[in-house]
């Protein structure tokens, strides 16, 4: 699964933020967090250029790290 690292992220309640706004992305089918490596991976139908990954995860609260 295609991963990216986000900075922000510290609880569930972050997990869950960050996964909802990945789940809003057309062809999203899976998003899981890794909160202590800071590292969420998703899987998509479609493919998802990477500012659109950014976009939502930025308007979520959080920032992607390259």
């Amino acid at each position: 699964m295609p991963g990216i690292k986000v900075k922000g992220m510290s609880c569930g309640h972050c997990a869950a933020a960050v996964t909802k706004a990945l789940q809003s992305l057309p062809g999203v089918t899976e998003v899981q967090v890794d909160l202590a490596g800071g590292r969420v991976t998703y899987q998509s139908a479609a493919s998802i250029l990477p500012e659109d990954l950014a976009q939502v995860i930025k308007a979520a609260g959080y920032e992607v790290v390259d």
